[in-house]
């Protein structure tokens, strides 16, 4: 069970960004998914084994570095009770079980698809990387993190053959950015004078500056999202730009989980998108929005014939 734990499942919610490609392939017109079944079902069964091979990849960046942070992770309130750090696992048994999930991650990965393994491996070097140093550096602690999310939608992308908008990479590295800031005022929040003795780099942030940059990049991923609602590439793939519509759905997402986080009731985002329901509910209805409007204007109802009458 320590070893499971170790391995952080419930963080492996962040490697739904996956099977974004997976989803606008399906959804978008001119995807090469639309073709016969068998296609779709094989499509889908690649985007679930990327899925996999990056939460092994996920899961041996995450023992390595609670191994590097054993020290300061006993300080944190939370933390503390990780395996290693209550010391319930050794950093030799863990050190072998980062390296087999990092090493499992890689050879499944390259039965998948070869690009998909290359993506993978520079996933776990750069967050290997940011273990040993960018973690420690301000800002670019928060940078490194949102690039690893984007590995993981180019990933979803490669594995599945289909093609990811710039702005939608964009957008993505906006989000994560966005909740990555989040992250660390949260921890400001919780650990109060005790943050900087857990993490160095909560020494340089404020929760003013902090609340800037949520602003800053909350508003980044909603104009990157409006621009990628409204790109040409989008309609063409979609047959609609109604997507804009969902996003009253959009800010109330981000604005809920920057109030709670800003009030330090969650200790991080993936705590609050597991435990906060008007959140999940918001998100979910945002997605059956999207689906809603794509299959809508697909069977010729659109909100332009809606509003006439």
């Amino acid at each position: 069970m320590n070893y499971l734990r170790m391995m952080r499942p419930s963080h492996w919610t962040k490697n739904i960004f996956v099977f974004a490609a997976l989803m606008f392939g399906i959804l978008g017109e001119e995807s090469q998914l639309h073709g016969p079944w068998q296609d779709v079902l094989l499509a889908f069964f690649s985007a679930v084994g990327a899925f996999f091979c990056f939460s092994l990849a996920s899961s041996a960046v995450y023992i390595f570095n609670d191994i590097i942070d054993r020290e300061t992770d006993r300080l944190h309130p939370e933390k503390r009770s990780r395996p290693i750090a209550a010391g319930s696992v050794s950093v030799g048994s863990a050190a072998v079980m980062s390296v087999l999930c990092g090493v499992a991650a890689l050879v499944c990965s390259s039965f998948l698809v070869r690009e998909l393994a290359a993506v993978i491996l520079a996933y776990i070097v750069l967050m290997i990387f940011y273990s040993l140093l960018l973690k420690r550096m301000m800002i670019l602690d928060c940078i490194t993190i949102s690039i690893g999310f984007c590995l993981r939608a180019v990933a979803g992308a490669i594995v599945v053959g289909v093609f990811i908008s710039p702005w939608l990479i964009i957008c993505t590295f906006a989000l994560c950015l966005f909740l990555g800031f989040g992250k660390r005022r949260s921890e400001i929040a919780q650990l109060k004078e005790d943050s900087e003795s857990f993490r160095k780099t909560l020494g340089g942030y404020t929760p003013e500056l902090l609340a800037h940059m949520l602003d800053v990049t909350s508003g980044l991923a909603v104009m990157c999202f409006l621009l990628y609602a409204m790109d040409d590439r989008t309609q063409r793939t979609f047959g609609t730009n109604n997507l804009v519509y969902t996003t009253p759905l959009v800010l109330y997402c981000i604005f809920r989980f920057s109030a709670l986080i800003q009030k330090g009731k969650f200790s991080g985002p993936v705590q609050l998108i597991l435990r906060d329901l008007p959140f999940q509910i918001g998100f979910v209805l945002w997605v059956l929005s999207c689906i809603v409007i794509i299959y809508a204007n697909k069977l010729g109802i659109t909100l332009g014939n809606v509003w006439a009458y």
